[in-house]
């Protein structure tokens, strides 16, 4: 489902644009960091998973947060990664569809806080957060659709 070029593709990507659904059926679309980690999932299928961190927010319960709220009343979720160059030889994405759910950090500790570190060595940046005692949003991918007009990907 996510051949090795897609999966480098995406994994090559700082940031993606995660989509939910509002409980009023309009999508809402927001940055994040993320890692891929299918070895911390136990799926056979590829899983995302996203910091609810401590950037500023509208509520300082993140479990208030739109996103949160819209996984929860809707488990759906649509990821884009983008790969955009002034030419247009190099333009590219990667849009994948999934569950998506909230994982506290106590669900799985040992493994929140493989993610939280996985985090980090990304993310500079999350070095001085508390990621591994915050909740993470957690996609897994099962559907796959790519396009890019250098590598010749066309569909799913």
């Amino acid at each position: 489902m996510l051949d090795p070029d897609r999966r480098a593709f995406i994994e090559g990507r700082r940031t993606a644009t995660l989509a939910t659904i509002s409980k009023a059926g309009l999508p809402r679309l927001v940055p994040i960091c993320f890692v891929l980690a299918d070895e911390v999932s136990g799926s056979a299928l590829p899983v995302l998973y996203s910091p609810l961190d401590e950037k500023p927010k509208r509520s300082a319960d993140v479990h208030d947060l739109a996103r949160v709220r819209d996984i929860i009343d809707r488990p759906m979720a649509t990821l884009l990664f983008e790969r955009w160059d002034e030419d247009w030889t190099r333009l590219a994405w990667v849009r994948a569809t999934g569950t998506a759910s909230i994982v506290e950090p106590g669900e799985r500790p040992t493994a929140h806080r493989r993610l939280a570190a996985a985090m980090r060595d990304k993310y500079p940046q999350y070095r001085d957060q508390s990621i591994e005692t915050s909740p993470m949003i957690r996609v897994v991918l099962e559907k796959v659709t790519a396009w890019s007009a250098e590598a010749g990907w066309h569909g799913s």
